[in-house]
């Protein structure tokens, strides 16, 4: 059989014998992605020699989950329907002046509801009830569930999530990930990197949006690909260039490996972090870094709600080539 999915202690395993792919997820641990292996090589960097290790000082890696908010905030708050909401720093799940990335990156409470394979593909679901958490909801007052389906076919992994919102009012959704990406056929220095959007976003000292811009072109001449060893990355694009299914696509290059990131109609925008380590964080966000905030300024136009009883949905796909 082409595909297995099976589920032992912390560690859920997708694989597609045809394509010699192997996707490792670790729900007790934010639900992260830990390995996604392509023929023996490992597209994903995640710098731990264990589970156990990693459960013991869990730290951003591999492919997580960004949430209730994506990325960094201007203020101790944040804005939805008009109103702000100051965060309970005293709580001591949400930190710093400038606050980063939500506080479920590495949380323990994912169900996992299926692991299964068939004929066409393999794929695991976990959920996570926000709503059940009262110091979560103490932060983010918008009770809401998400689900994640991480799903193999055809040596393309699928990272499905819905957000279903179960408040009164609507809820903004400014979630995201932050896949850490690496090639093993050459060093950074040799890496290729292709951008396919149309605006860049200036940032303040501290890597916050201004609420200007300018045109990506000024980075990323006519979208074409240029080589990493060029750039110190940690930029905010949007306005993305997609093909007619609504899809964008960015593409990183090695000698032979590549690997094409899409991302669906639902990611509005993306992160590039590339710090010039072996590593490039591809991110796709539903906004820009503050962006619940910039839009309360009229300084961004395409923050998303989910209304009351909806859910909101959106998948991004990382399709691996040139590893045989």
């Amino acid at each position: 059989m082409q595909y297995a999915a099976r589920h032992e202690d912390d560690v859920v395993r997708l694989e597609d014998a045809n394509t010699r792919t192997e996707v490792s997820i670790v729900p007790s641990v934010g639900n992260i992605v830990n390995s996604m292996k392509v023929a023996g090589q490992d597209v994903v960097r995640w710098p731990y020699g264990s589970v156990e290790e990693f459960k013991a000082e869990p730290d951003l890696s591999g492919i997580p989950f960004l949430a209730p908010w994506a990325n960094r905030l201007d203020e101790q708050a944040f804005y939805a329907n008009g109103k702000r909401y100051a965060f309970d720093m005293a709580l001591g799940n949400v930190h710093g002046a400038i606050p980063s990335h939500g506080f479920l990156t590495t949380t323990d409470r994912w169900q996992v509801m299926e692991v299964h394979a068939d004929g066409s593909s393999a794929w695991a679901t976990s959920r996570l009830n926000f709503h059940e958490h009262a110091l979560w909801m103490k932060q983010w007052p918008f009770a809401h569930r998400v689900e994640i389906t991480h799903r193999l076919k055809d040596g393309v992994l699928e990272v499905g999530t819905s957000i279903k919102n179960m408040a009164a009012d609507p809820m903004p959704v400014s979630v995201g990930f932050h896949p850490f990406f690496r090639l093993t056929d050459s060093p950074r220095e040799e890496w290729t990197v292709a951008v396919p959007a149309k605006t860049h976003w200036l940032l303040a000292d501290n890597k916050v949006p201004t609420g200007e811009t300018e045109p990506a072109e000024v980075l990323f001449r006519n979208r074409q690909p240029v080589p990493l060893k060029d750039y110190d990355l940690d930029d905010v694009f949007s306005d993305l260039v997609r093909d007619d299914k609504g899809r964008a696509r960015v593409v990183l290059k090695g000698r032979r490996q590549a690997l094409e990131i899409v991302l669906g109609p639902g990611w509005r925008s993306l992160v590039l972090w590339s710090p010039g380590a072996d590593f490039v964080c591809v991110e796709p966000m539903a906004g820009i870094s503050n962006a619940m905030n910039l839009a309360q300024a009229g300084k961004y136009k395409e923050l998303q709600y989910v209304q009351p009883g909806g859910t909101w949905s959106e998948s991004f796909w990382i399709k691996p080539s040139g590893f045989n």
